[in-house]
């Protein structure tokens, strides 16, 4: 028998599902725009990836259909500590479980901590790694150990050499001047 060829950027899930297949593969990451978009330089770096299709039997029910998703990418981002570029490795393990409608995405979404999706006629792959890349980056990226220390902030010399003003010395000021002035 013939395997069948699936198309990762029109995937037809079920057929995956079905088959048991497993595709693999590397992206470009400078073709993953919005991901892209967050680097501190342009990287001629893939994105190592494999997803594999599963149906898992129910009893007296429809097979479920899942599919894992698995990747790897280092990508350059600029370190909020230093604000130097940083490489960062980003990994993505993920298992998604797909539903024929929309009402049920959102009842088994409440009562499971499994991504259930909606079942799409095709689905883009690509897309959806680029996605779940976006999210496996760090919030606020930084060096484990900055590589140059952090410069300090110049001292003003003007602060330094002259007193700061005692906060009230207008107020005493004007209290006395009204107090010469004699009540009237």
């Amino acid at each position: 028998m013939k395997e069948r060829a699936f198309d990762p950027r029109a995937l037809d899930v079920p057929a995956l599902c079905k088959a048991g297949a497993r595709l693999e593969g590397q992206w470009p990451l400078m073709g993953m725009e919005r991901l892209a978009a967050g680097f501190s330089a342009a990287s001629d770096g893939a994105a190592v990836w494999s997803a594999t299709g599963t149906l898992v039997p129910v009893a007296g029910g429809e097979p479920e259909m899942w599919l894992e998703l698995e990747a790897r990418a280092d990508v350059s981002l600029l370190c909020q500590r230093c604000l130097q570029a940083m490489t960062q490795g980003l990994d993505v393990e993920r298992r998604f479980r797909f539903v024929r409608s929309e009402d049920e995405a959102l009842r088994l979404d409440e009562e499971s901590e499994d991504d259930v999706l909606v079942l799409p006629a095709r689905l883009d792959l690509h897309e959806l790694l680029e996605d779940e890349l976006i999210l496996a980056q760090p919030i606020v990226p930084r060096h484990e150990v900055c590589p140059e220390p952090l410069p300090m902030p110049a001292a003003d010399p003007v602060e330094e050499d002259e007193p700061a003003p005692h906060p009230f010395a207008a107020l005493a000021a004007l209290r006395g001047r009204g107090g010469q002035g004699g009540g009237g």
